[in-house]
C-alpha cells in the first residue's frame, strides 16, 4: 500500500475518518485503487475524496464524474456530497452519464434528433426470434435477450458470438448459429425502428468519443477527475467507455471488492480491479476492513463464508474486522418444508417487530425470485405488511403520482412556512392523515406519503435553507433515477437485488442444494464460487440479527430428501441443534393446539391451520371448497391482488372442514386476523350459509 503524503485542507473534513479511509480520501490527485470490504464505509470515503479534491483546489465540483452501477447507489452518492456541501458534482450510472452526454452530442455527430430508447426490448426480441424461425414464448424471449446483453455487454458482435460463446462454455437458450442469427435480426428490427436499448448507450458513446476527436476533446476538457463506485462488477463495455472518458489521462478512484463479484454471468469481472496496479504502477492502494455494519458476530460468519472460497487471488483477500459492539449470534434453523420454514420466519419476524425492529430494517433474502410467494403468503397471514424488490415503481404509485403533481403545483408559489410543515400540508389534500389507517391498501398509501414527509426532514436536515422548490427539485431528481425514499414494510428481495443494500435483520432462506448453489452452477468450479460470493453478500447485509434456514422438502408431507447448502458445512456442525425441525419462539406461553378429532397435539403449521392432527380423516365438504375458491377468484380480481392475499389455499381448506358459522369461528382458525374478519368475514359466512341453504 502507498501512503498518501499530508495535504493542506479545511478542517474538520477527514476528522471523523478512519486512518485507512482517510490516507484514501486524502491521497493525491492520480490512480487510487481502493480495496473496500462489505460494511467499510466505502461511499462515505470516496464522498470525503470528492470533496476533499475540490476543497484544496484540484478540481472543481462541474469537473467531477462519478459513476456507479445502481440509481440508488448514485443517488445515495449524491445525497453524502450536498451534505458536505458539494454541490454540481455529477453522481451517476454508467448508463445515465452515457445518455446524457449521448443526448448532448447526437445531434453534432449524427445529426437529427437522438433515437428514442427501447424500455422493453421484448417486443423486438419477439420479432426477432420469430424472422429467424425461433419461438416467440416469453420465457424463451428473456433468455434471448440475457445472452444479446451478454454479448453486447462483452463487445461480442452477432458475427463473434458463436466463437466467443465457446470458448466463454455459455449455457445457450438455442444453438449458436440460431442465437448468432437472433442476435443480428434483433439488430437490425432496432436500427429499423430507429431506436436503442441500454447497452447502445454506451456503446454509442463509446463510438463517438473513440472516433471524433473534437468531442473527444471537448468532453475531456469539462470533466477531470472520475471516480468509479463497486468496479468489481465492471463490464468490458463499461471499461471501455470508462478508457474513452479518460483519454489516456490517470485522474481516477476505482473502489471495489472481488468477494462481491456477482455478475459475471452478465459479462463482469474483477480483472480490472485486480489488475489495477499492472495498469498505472504507482497507483495508491488502500485496503478498508474495519466493519462498520455488522456485529461481531455476523463478521465472523461472513469472514468463514469468504475463507472457505477457493483460487482467491492477491487482491480479493480482505478479512473483515468487527468494530461494532457484540450481538446475537446467527440462528439456524432446519424445517420439514418450505411452508413451515416461511411460517416460523414469519413469526420470527412478528417477535421482532414487537420488539421495537422497524419493519423496513428487516429483509428475507433468496436466491429465485419464485421463492417469494411462499414468504409473501406466510407475512400476509401473520399481519406484516411487506414490499417485493422489483415489484411496482415507488414512482409509479398512483398516490405518488397525485402527491407529485400537488406538489409541483405548491412549489410554484411556495407558503413562506417551514420545509416539512409546508410538504405534510401540501399532502394532507391528497389523503396524509395524522394517524395511519388500519392496515390494507389504505396503510400502505398513507405509508407512502409519509416517506416523502421524511425525505422533506432528511433535505432539512442537510440542506441550508431548504425550501419547497428545492425539495420538489429534489423529488424529481430521485424519480428521474428511480431511487425512491424508504417506505415501511419488510423487504422481500433476491440475493442480486439485495447488493449494496442493508438491514437490522436479514433472513436467508431456502439453503438447500439445488438452490444456492443453483442448481445449474453445479460442476463448474468458477459458476459454484460465484454462488459463494452471492451467500457472502447476504450475510454482509446484516447488521444484527441474521437467520440462515433450508427446508427438508418443497411440499408438506413430501420426501424430506434435500440437503443443506454445502456453503454452511464448516459453520454449522452436524450435531447442532438445527439439524431437527426448530420451532419459532412464541411471543407468549400458551396451551398447546389440540385436536378437535382426539385431542391429541398438533405438531406443525399445517396441522394447526386445519385444527386437527393427520392420524385423523378429513371432513372435508369439497363443494364449500370450490366455492370458496371461486369466490376467492372474484375478490382477488376486484381488489387487483394475488389470490392467496385474500386467503391461501390451506386457510381455505381449514374453513371447508371446520365450516365456521359465525366470526369467533373464523377467527379461530389459523391465519385469519381480526382484519381479515372485518374485511371478508361476512362474505365468507355467506358462501358457506348458501352452501348449506
Amino acid at each position: 500500500m502507498v501512503d498518501a503524503p499530508p495535504t493542506t485542507n479545511r478542517p474538520g473534513l477527514l476528522d471523523g475518518l478512519d486512518p485507512e479511509q482517510r490516507a484514501a480520501a486524502a491521497a493525491p490527485r492520480g490512480p487510487v485503487c481502493v480495496l473496500a470490504g462489505a460494511g467499510t464505509g466505502k461511499t462515505r470515503t470516496i464522498t470525503h475524496r470528492i470533496a476533499h479534491l475540490i476543497r484544496s483546489g484540484h478540481v472543481s465540483p462541474g469537473q467531477v464524474l462519478a459513476v456507479t452501477f445502481t440509481a440508488r447507489a448514485a443517488g445515495e452518492m449524491r445525497t453524502r456530497l450536498r451534505a458536505l456541501g458539494v454541490e454540481g458534482a455529477q453522481a451517476l450510472t454508467f448508463h445515465a452519464a452515457a445518455r446524457r452526454q449521448l443526448r448532448y452530442f447526437w445531434p453534432r455527430v449524427i445529426g437529427d434528433r437522438m433515437w428514442d430508447l427501447v424500455e422493453g426490448k421484448l417486443r423486438l426480441i419477439g420479432q426477432a426470434s420469430h424472422r429467424v424461425g425461433l419461438g416467440t414464448e416469453a420465457e424463451f424471449l428473456r433468455d434471448l435477450a440475457s445472452e444479446i446483453e451478454w454479448a453486447k455487454a462483452s463487445l461480442i458482435s452477432p458475427d463473434d458470438y458463436p466463437a466467443a460463446a465457446v470458448r466463454a462454455q455459455r449455457d445457450t437458450p438455442t444453438s449458436l448459429k440460431q442465437m448468432a442469427e437472433a442476435y443480428q435480426a434483433y439488430e437490425n428490427a432496432k436500427n429499423a425502428a430507429q431506436v436503442l436499448d441500454f447497452d447502445d448507450l454506451l456503446l454509442q458513446t463509446t463510438a463517438i468519443l473513440e472516433e471524433h476527436g473534437e468531442v473527444a476533446r471537448e468532453f475531456r476538457d469539462r470533466y477531470r477527475c472520475f471516480v468509479v463506485d463497486e468496479y468489481q462488477d465492471v463490464t468490458p463495455l463499461q471499461q471501455r467507455l470508462l478508457d474513452a472518458w479518460l483519454g489516456g489521462r490517470d485522474d481516477l478512484t476505482v473502489v471495489g471488492d472481488a468477494n462481491q463479484t456477482i455478475y459475471s454471468f452478465g459479462g463482469a469481472s474483477p480483472r480490472p480491479l485486480l489488475e489495477f496496479t499492472r495498469r498505472f504502477p504507482d497507483a495508491t492502494v488502500v485496503r478498508l476492513e474495519r466493519d462498520y455494519r455488522s456485529t461481531p458476530q455476523v463478521v465472523d460468519l461472513a469472514n468463514r463464508v469468504i475463507g472457505a472460497a477457493r483460487n482467491r487471488p492477491a487482491g480479493s483477500r480482505l478479512r473483515l474486522i468487527g468494530q461494532r459492539p457484540d450481538g446475537a449470534e446467527p440462528r439456524f434453523g432446519e424445517f420439514d418444508d418450505e411452508p413451515t420454514e416461511a411460517a416460523a420466519v414469519a413469526a420470527r419476524i412478528r417477535y421482532l417487530l414487537d420488539a421495537g425492529v422497524a419493519a423496513s430494517e428487516i429483509a428475507v433474502l433468496y436466491r429465485v425470485n419464485a421463492q417469494s410467494e411462499a414468504y409473501e403468503q406466510a407475512l400476509s397471514e401473520a399481519g406484516v405488511a411487506y414490499l417485493v424488490r422489483g415489484g411496482e415503481r415507488f414512482f409509479d404509485r398512483r398516490e405518488v403520482r397525485q402527491a407529485m403533481v400537488a406538489l409541483r403545483t405548491a412549489a410554484a408559489d411556495p407558503p413562506r412556512i417551514e420545509l416539512v410543515t409546508a410538504v405534510r400540508s401540501v399532502l394532507a389534500r391528497v389523503g396524509l392523515t395524522e394517524q395511519p389507517p388500519s392496515g390494507g391498501a389504505a396503510k400502505e398509501r398513507w405509508d407512502a406519503l409519509l416517506s416523502l414527509v421524511e425525505l422533506a426532514e432528511e433535505l432539512s436536515a442537510t440542506l441550508d435553507g431548504a425550501d419547497l422548490p428545492r425539495y420538489v427539485a429534489e423529488l424529481e431528481q430521485r424519480a428521474a433515477a428511480q431511487h425512491p425514499p424508504t417506505v415501511e414494510g419488510v423487504t422481500l428481495a433476491s440475493l442480486h437485488a439485495a447488493k449494496g443494500l442493508e438491514w437490522d435483520a436479514v433472513f436467508l432462506v431456502g439453503l438447500a442444494e439445488g438452490t444456492l448453489p443453483i442448481l445449474h452452477a453445479d460442476g463448474d468450479d468458477n459458476a459454484i464460487e460465484e454462488e459463494r460470493r452471492l451467500f457472502y453478500v447476504g450475510v454482509t447485509r446484516a447488521r444484527e440479527h441474521l437467520w440462515l434456514s433450508w427446508a427438508l422438502s418443497r411440499h408438506p408431507g413430501g420426501r424430506r430428501n434435500r440437503r443443506r447448502s454445502r456453503f454452511l458445512y464448516g459453520l454449522l456442525p452436524e450435531n447442532h441443534p438445527a439439524a431437527r425441525p426448530t420451532r419459532a419462539p412464541a411471543a407468549k406461553a400458551g396451551p398447546k393446539p389440540r385436536c378437535r378429532v382426539c385431542e391429541g397435539p398438533l405438531l406443525d403449521t399445517m396441522e394447526i391451520k386445519l385444527g386437527r392432527c393427520g392420524r385423523c380423516p378429513s371432513n372435508l365438504d369439497e363443494g364449500l371448497f370450490a366455492r370458496l375458491k371461486e369466490w376467492r377468484t372474484t375478490r382477488a380480481r376486484e381488489l387487483k391482488v394475488p389470490p392467496f392475499v385474500v386467503f391461501t389455499d390451506a386457510t381455505l381448506l381449514a374453513i371447508a372442514e371446520q365450516q365456521p358459522t359465525d366470526r369467533g369461528g373464523l377467527v379461530s382458525i389459523s391465519g385469519i386476523g381480526a382484519n381479515k374478519v372485518e374485511r371478508f368475514g361476512a362474505e365468507v359466512l355467506a358462501v358457506i350459509n348458501t352452501e348449506h341453504g
